[in-house]
């Protein structure tokens, strides 16, 4: 649905003006002026370089090249010793009838879905006729409150009306009940503040439509699961996303751009393996790929070659990357992460284990650091009730300087040591309090606990943790 934009690190590359090369054909014979020495013992040399017209004249040196095997004659006029190979007997009669071609003969060579397919790969239009039963149209509806001032009797007056926005992407088929898989993105807006969907519906291949509701979803992860009432569906074949191998050919199925264009299918090769994107604020690890991704391919499969999803397509490179533009990046979330986040949705209605410590934080960054005369860190503004930090003994205006002897001088370090841990954990926060450094336990607590099943585990902007 919506597009992630990265860091604006790229470079132009040069190109040239038309951005195609000239090729033009060597002269046929040497000029008049500087004949080719002649030597009686190159006489069928010679008539084989005639016959495929194939000499290129240098500075006193002849090249010819033979294409009718691997092998490559170099011969050059102060070489008196060259030896010339037999003709084979059809070059010889194709020679003596002047019926021998131009060029060589085309190469019965492999195309890139057999080079780039596994060894027990299907046929491309019989592995989009299995996924497409699976395939699904989401579309949902989104209720944004917008501020605008009016003028009356009492002058300007601030008032906030509601519009309704519609957004489409693409779902997975899990069950033949009814359970679907999709991006988190496709059904709650962070862009906009418009939170959850207010109507969710699926379309099929045959343009039948199903209403869905929400069973649960996971910003962090950007999964989401739906279920509509209905029985005797398709699911689709689930792979190992951990058997992928870079150079691997996949296979995108989605709706780009919305229902007209529903089952688009584009094909690439894997381009990487666990990269390290940023979407969101939100780091994830995801396959990169060169299949076209667009908007409304979000939560659509990311197929093989045997025709199992081994990827949910979540994301492209905007056209514009910092001064550059690019093409072919698109990313998916690998089915073996997202098949742990469907089962934790599914049966807990939110996902387990992640760790928080229950504060609200702010940077001490070096200038502020110089400025209020504090250590560079993460200054607690506030304490959560009843959170792990509350129970360790954190208070308001500590500075969290380190985690378990790792120096911490952001809200992102952090995060990024915290979440090495899982609920339950117990880790070692160094505090700075009055100018005196202290080691404070901290048991960290479920994050999901108790969100209900449908919030992420992202606290408020402020956040540490």
């Amino acid at each position: 649905m919506s597009e992630f934009y990265s860091d604006n690190n790229g470079n132009n590359m040069p190109q040239s003006e038309n951005g195609s090369f000239s090729y033009y054909d060597a002269p046929s014979a040497a000029p008049e002026n500087k004949p080719i020495k002649k030597k009686s013992s190159h006489t069928a040399l010679k008539v084989l370089a005639f016959a495929l017209s194939l000499v290129l004249v240098g500075a006193g040196s002849v090249q010819v090249y033979k294409f009718f095997d691997d092998s490559k004659i170099q011969v050059t006029e102060e070489d008196e010793n060259v030896v010339v190979p037999e003709m084979p007997k059809e070059i010889a009669a194709a020679v003596k009838q002047g019926t021998l071609p131009s060029s060589p003969p085309p190469q019965n060579l492999p195309s890139l879905f057999d080079i780039a397919s596994r060894t027990d790969a299907k046929q491309l239009p019989d592995i989009v006729d299995e996924i497409m039963p699976s395939v699904v149209g989401v579309s949902s509806t989104f209720e944004i409150n917008e501020p605008y001032t009016t003028w009356g009797w009492g002058g300007f007056q601030s008032e906030t009306r509601t519009r309704k926005a519609v957004a489409t992407g693409t779902g997975i088929v899990m069950t033949d009940d009814g359970y679907i898989v999709t991006n988190a993105h496709v059904i709650y807006d962070e862009e906009y503040n418009a939170g959850e969907a207010v109507k969710v519906y699926v379309q099929f291949s045959d343009q039948s439509k199903n209403d869905a509701k929400i069973i649960a979803y996971d910003t962090e992860t950007d999964i989401a699961v739906l279920k509509i009432d209905a029985s005797g569906l398709t699911p689709a074949t689930f792979g190992n996303s951990d058997e992928l191998r870079v150079g691997e050919l996949v296979i995108a199925v989605g709706n780009p751009l919305g229902f007209d264009l529903f089952g688009s299918v584009t094909s690439g090769i894997v381009s990487a393996l666990n990269r390290q994107i940023a979407i969101n604020e939100k780091n994830m690890t995801l396959i990169q790929t060169d299949a076209a991704i667009n908007e409304g391919n979000s939560g659509g499969p990311l197929l093989n070659s045997c025709g199992q999803v081994i990827g949910i397509n979540s994301a492209k490179m905007s056209s514009s990357y910092g001064s550059a533009s690019v093409e072919g990046l698109g990313f998916a979330i690998p089915i073996n992460e997202a098949k742990n986040i469907v089962d934790e949705l599914v049966y807990n209605g939110y996902v387990t284990g992640r760790p928080q410590i229950g504060i609200s934080g702010v940077d001490i960054t070096e200038s502020y650091s110089s400025y209020l005369g504090l250590p560079m860190g993460v200054l607690v503004r506030s304490v959560s009730e009843g959170s792990a930090a509350e129970l360790a003994g954190i208070k308001e205006g500590d500075v969290i300087i380190g985690i378990e002897d790792e120096a911490v001088t952001s809200i992102d370090d952090l995060n990024k040591i915290k979440n090495k841990y899982k609920a339950g954990d117990t880790i070692t926060l160094k505090i700075s309090r009055s100018n005196t450094d202290i080691d404070v336990r901290v048991t960290l607590q479920d994050a999901n606990a108790d969100k209900a099943g449908k919030k992420s585990s992202t606290e408020t902007t402020e956040a540490a943790e």
